[in-house]
């Protein structure tokens, strides 16, 4: 990833000054926003674990519905078809594909971003807002952490637990993306191993309920990790599990395939207060556009995929989750 030199060296000098900071990096990397805590423009507004949540009861609002209108299903497998002649030719293993689908709803990005229920949460006003479910990594204590998410499925469907975790397919780019996030790791830390491998979340959504499979890595950062942050997050960007592996031919992949730049759409975000660091890959995403709001989603495509199914998936992802639904 090419970030611009003076952003790289303004993460690394305020970390080295221990300085807090929120960073904003769009999947490019070529409009990076960083921001001292104490200068953040009334415009942003985020919440991490941990931090001071802005809850609004669900119940003020009469109706929380999206409407979806999805990309026609025969687009979609235009693309995934130039995906899998990649995959058959042994370009990559895995690629994240991706596509934005319009919505409509009554609620406004604001009044979204305030009732939404998520670890991470961000908005820039009129521009995009963010509620996900995903660490990119955490620092704290000099350690290292990532978890990577990869396996969705619909959690009222039979055994879906155990159908998320035997199904081949989900497996398989699974164990590739954990390998993809340990090898990234171990470029910037010592001691990299899969400390939790294949655990289940439950996300409720504003019509149903989904399974998501994550693994946790964990290594140990040199002690002036500090003075080096964002030159580790040079390295590690953009986050392997939404890109694919080899991340450098798999990136190519997904600009053939895509036909267009995500911007800040599966980039991360994050805080450094001074001492430690936790940052969200920017999934679960919808931004304003000339013609309306779009929501972002997507899924792995391996050689196991099929095309119905992935299409499905990219289609579940685009839900709100907010605070008091039952």
């Amino acid at each position: 990833m090419l970030f611009k030199k003076a952003f790289i060296d303004q993460m690394n000098l305020l970390g080295s000054n221990r300085e807090p900071f929120l960073f904003i990096i769009d999947f490019e990397g070529i409009s990076p926003i960083i921001c001292r805590l104490a200068e953040i423009p009334a415009s942003i507004r985020f919440t991490l674990p941990g931090s001071i949540q802005e809850i609004r009861a669900a119940s003020e609002k009469d109706h929380v519905v999206l409407h979806r209108h999805p990309m026609p299903y025969p687009k979609y497998l235009e693309a995934f078809k130039k995906v899998l002649t990649h995959l058959q030719q042994g370009n990559s293993y895995l690629v994240n594909l991706t596509f934005p689908t319009p919505v409509d709803t009554r609620l406004s990005m604001e009044e979204i971003y305030e009732l939404s229920e998520a670890p991470y949460k961000l908005l820039v006003k009129d521009r995009f807002v963010v509620f996900s479910p995903e660490t990119f990594i955490r620092i704290k204590n000099g350690i290292i952490s990532s978890y990577p998410m990869k396996g969705t499925i619909d959690a009222s469907l039979p055994d879906a637990a155990k159908v998320v975790l035997d199904d081949p397919k989900e497996s398989a780019e699974h164990t590739t993306i954990v390998d993809l996030i340990r090898n990234d790791l171990s470029q910037v830390a010592s001691q990299v191993e899969v400390t939790r491998y294949r655990y289940i979340d439950k996300i409720r959504t504003h019509d149903k309920d989904i399974l998501q499979v994550s693994s946790e890595i964990t290594g140990r950062l040199p002690d002036d990790y500090r003075q080096h942050i964002g030159t580790i997050m040079q390295t590690l960007l953009p986050a392997g599990s939404i890109s694919g592996a080899p991340k450098k031919r798999t990136l190519e992949i997904i600009r053939e395939a895509e036909g267009e730049p995500r911007g800040y759409y599966t980039g991360v975000f994050g805080i450094f207060d001074g001492q430690n660091l936790d940052s969200a890959v920017m999934i679960r995403f919808i931004e304003q556009s000339e013609k309306g709001l779009l929501y972002r989603s997507g899924g792995g495509i391996t050689n196991l995929s099929q095309p119905e199914a992935e299409y499905q998936e990219m289609l579940d992802k685009v839900y709100l989750q907010v605070t008091g639904d039952k």
